[in-house]
């Protein structure tokens, strides 16, 4: 009797056959690719507002309406050089529609926050995957973009 010092070709594809199942049934469930593309997506949305606040606020120190509050320059209307935090005043300045970001106030009715406050969430994610604008308070204080979610939170 001749004895086996190796697996039969039919083993190794058998083998393969179920590391290929588990391989596809287990990855996703460790790779998270849909909430790092949605953190993305806010990362990007914060940076365009910080630009845009950037760009007004330089309009606004040319024309000397830094300082003041509720003045519009170049169509947006602004509050102490920064984007004031309103619905359609921040979609006509960073030119986003509804269709892709459900952007909310949030007004003194809200208990615990301040007013001047818009909360950013794409479409279709989880409820904490959002970030917050707080607009200017001051002259001398710029405006609060939050804190960013991770990717598990998305």
């Amino acid at each position: 009797m001749q004895k086996q010092n190796g697996f039969t070709l039919i083993e190794l594809v058998v083998v393969i056959i179920i590391l290929g199942i588990l391989a596809v049934t287990a990855a996703p469930k460790f790779i998270n690719l849909q909430g790092d593309a949605r953190a993305s997506t806010l990362q990007g949305m914060k940076a365009a507002l910080q630009g845009a606040n950037s760009l007004y606020y330089s309009k606004a120190a040319i024309g000397g309406k830094e300082k003041a509050t509720e003045k519009t320059v170049e169509g947006a209307v602004l509050n102490y050089g920064y984007i004031q935090a309103d619905v359609d005043n921040i979609s006509d300045a960073l030119d986003i529609t509804a269709t892709d970001w459900t952007i909310v106030e949030v007004t003194e009715s809200d208990p615990g926050k301040a007013p001047g406050v818009i909360s950013f969430q794409q479409k279709d994610a989880p409820a904490d995957c959002k970030f917050t604008y707080t607009e200017a308070e001051d002259a001398t204080t710029p405006p609060d973009y939050g804190t960013m979610p991770t990717a598990d939170k998305c």
